[in-house]
């Protein structure tokens, strides 16, 4: 409760929002910038003639009910909108307010997790019933879907239990199938909790929905953010001066929705690279894990296919030095290879000859 005001608090973007069930019919999408406080001391030591920050894509999906698997309320179409998303960002009703409608009429936010869980799981139940169907005919004559049968026969028995396909560890080869798969109970999740506008100072912390959300979380290893969906409404009409004071003010040092972001951000296993020079400072998005040729691909497939190296300075030893020139001299900006994985806040500077 609360999805369509938070998502537009996050974006901007003018979903319609109301005080009853389901005003969102259509997913809304929104790109959003991701804070990144390393990005602005790049700007203020270049001036920069661009700044441009990494983003991420949230998209407004409509809630569902229970038997949305089978059709109900708004159903499949919108299964089929959260199948395209890489994860899920689930705002749950945390505060008791008579004026704002829930839609089973009372506040219980396990029940409220539990039916769209089970709505995800049910739905995969009958995809992973079909792949076995086929899975089970053609592994008798082809060996080398053996493998691939005996995941979905364990993931079936997860699933049969009511439980997320999330529950169970995998193999690197068995996350590759599971990929190719896109079980919406497979999504990575963030439990927005969201909470009551007295509650943004931490009191939150005593209030008995937030707690179970909150232990809930915790048994699926999965991340709670607090956040006040009607605050952040406020604070997104502000201009960053009178946020800032407004935050200031609340006793806090961010926003909910700054926490979200890079929550969200580092649940997929996102980081950025940073670029810096009086054109422009940018942050890059890429996997962690990539290797520099592939991270200078990012910026033109020339840098990728002519990749020669980079030469990279970790961002807090320039904060701690100054300027380029002066972690040099300390010998702290160096020249990686290919073979170099990247870390998050690397500045770097890729040199290729095509």
């Amino acid at each position: 409760m609360g999805k369509s005001t938070l998502f537009n608090a996050i974006t901007n973007a003018g979903a319609e929002s109301a005080n009853y069930p389901f005003c969102t019919i259509e997913p809304n999408v929104g790109v959003v910038a991701v804070p990144d406080k390393r990005l602005d001391w790049l700007n203020e030591l270049y001036h920069a003639e661009k700044y441009t920050p990494a983003v991420i894509e949230f998209v407004d999906i409509a809630g569902l009910v229970k038997g949305a698997s089978k059709g109900e309320g708004l159903g499949n179409k919108f299964l089929g909108h959260i199948r395209e998303v890489d994860a899920i960002v689930h705002v749950v009703r945390c505060f008791e307010n008579s004026n704002i409608v829930h839609v089973d009429g009372s506040v219980d936010p396990l029940r409220d997790v539990e039916t769209i869980n089970m709505e995800l799981v049910l739905s995969d139940l009958e995809q992973v019933e079909r792949r076995l169907d086929r899975l089970r005919k053609l592994a008798k004559n082809d060996k080398s879907l053996v493998a691939e049968l005996e995941l979905m026969e364990k993931v079936y028995v997860v699933l049969s239990e009511g439980k997320s396909a999330r529950s169970l560890t995998y193999t690197e080869d068995e996350q590759k199938l599971m990929a190719s798969m896109g079980l919406l109970s497979d999504k990575a999740v963030i439990y927005a909790a969201n909470i009551g506008e007295d509650e943004v100072d931490g009191s939150y912390e005593e209030n008995p929905h937030y707690r179970a959300l909150a232990a809930y979380a915790a048994e699926e290893g999965a991340e709670v953010v607090p956040i006040c969906a009607g605050i952040e409404a406020e604070i997104a009409e502000l201009d960053e001066e009178e946020k800032a004071m407004f935050i200031a003010d609340l006793g806090i040092t961010e926003s909910g929705l700054d926490k979200l972001i890079k929550a969200s951000y580092s649940l997929l296993g996102l980081i950025s690279f940073l670029t810096a020079g009086v054109t422009e400072v940018r942050a890059w998005t890429i996997r962690r894990g990539t290797k520099a040729p592939q991270a200078a691909g990012k910026i033109h497939t020339d840098f990728e296919r002519g990749f020669i190296r980079a030469e990279v300075v970790a961002f807090d030893d320039l904060q701690a030095c100054g300027t380029v020139n002066a972690a040099k001299e300390k010998g702290l900006y160096r020249s990686e290879g290919k073979d170099y994985v990247m870390k998050d806040g690397d500045v770097v500077l890729f040199r290729f000859n095509v």
